[in-house]
């Protein structure tokens, strides 16, 4: 799949749904967005603000005008899955961007949210536009267990806070499918494994893995993966478990082992495994603000 592709998802039961790579980062397979096109329009996630118009383009493409688009729904508000909602809104008069009720004033007011992000992703600054500020009158804000009825299909809000406070995972009935936000982790196509994603500031390993418990609970058929793409359920939230578990322990470990932190980052870096499927640029910087995350949370455990 390259980027700017928009296809049916196909997975299990899942019908009315087509997934658009977005060129998260320029790179082909890192982030995605989903639109649902049933009796009422969804757009689920907005990627990181550039590139949106390719997002413009997927939505006429599966016949849905900018001004019938009913739903604008970033799973959280950082701005990889947040970034061009306000680009979006502008654009789609019409449609209200349902969040978590912690990430609304992100979304009226995006400055502590880019002063975050900035200290989170570094030098993948560059890929980000600012984001557009959305008027609160536009917002409806999701607590756990909301439901946005789009008519044939619902979603189903389930708070998830362990990547962050504002997260929650949508959940389709109808098409026995989650969109997974970063509860399930990354998904990487090109070699059916999932990833780690823990970045600064709000990472928490126990949450997490008890977010992995809920999706387990809700035992949909497909995940919908933001980053990247849909694949059936079996056994990878379980497959995820140990990877994020495994994750911490090996950047504990390494940070016993060696004089900073600082060390413990480099070496992670420098001998990430995915350089061969995002390239050199993404991969470092990807291991880089994982590891940042991971020993923000040692810390936080450790007072």
């Amino acid at each position: 799949m390259a980027i700017g592709d928009c296809y049916p998802v196909e997975t299990g039961e899942c019908t009315d749904l087509f997934y658009l790579d977005t060129g998260m980062y320029d790179t082909a397979e890192y982030g995605a967005v989903y639109i649902l096109a049933g009796e009422r329009s969804a757009l689920i996630d907005t990627g990181i603000g550039r590139h949106y118009d390719l997002i413009l383009d997927a939505l006429e493409s599966v016949g849905i005008a900018p001004e019938e688009l009913d739903i604008i729904a970033p799973t959280h508000v950082h701005l990889d899955h947040a970034g061009g909602a306000g680009y979006l809104a502008r654009h789609c008069p019409n449609a209200t961007v349902v969040v978590h009720e912690r990430g609304v004033r992100h979304l009226v007011d995006p400055a502590r949210l880019i002063e975050g992000t900035k200290a989170a992703v570094g030098d993948q600054w560059q890929f980000y536009e600012e984001p557009v500020p959305i008027p609160e009158d536009r917002i409806q804000p999701l607590t756990d267990g909301d439901v946005i009825d789009l008519g044939d299909h619902q979603l189903h809000t389930h708070h998830v806070p362990g990547h962050a406070s504002h997260q929650v995972v949508f959940e389709d009935p109808a098409n026995d499918a989650v969109f997974t936000a970063d509860a399930a982790g990354i998904y990487v196509p090109t070699i059916d494994a999932v990833r780690e994603t823990s970045p600064p500031s709000e990472f928490d390993l126990e949450q997490c893995l008890s977010d992995i418990e809920l999706l387990e609970d809700i035992d949909p058929e497909t995940l919908l993966y933001a980053h990247f793409g849909p694949t059936p359920t079996a056994d990878r939230l379980a497959e995820y478990a140990d990877v994020l578990t495994d994750w911490v322990v090996a950047v504990e470990t390494k940070r016993q082992q060696v004089e900073n932190d600082r060390d413990v980052v480099e070496h992670f870096a420098e001998n990430t495994s995915m350089i061969d499927v995002w390239g050199e640029r993404k991969a470092r910087a990807e291991a880089d603000m994982n590891t940042r995350g991971v020993l923000q949370y040692l810390d936080g455990r450790s007072e």
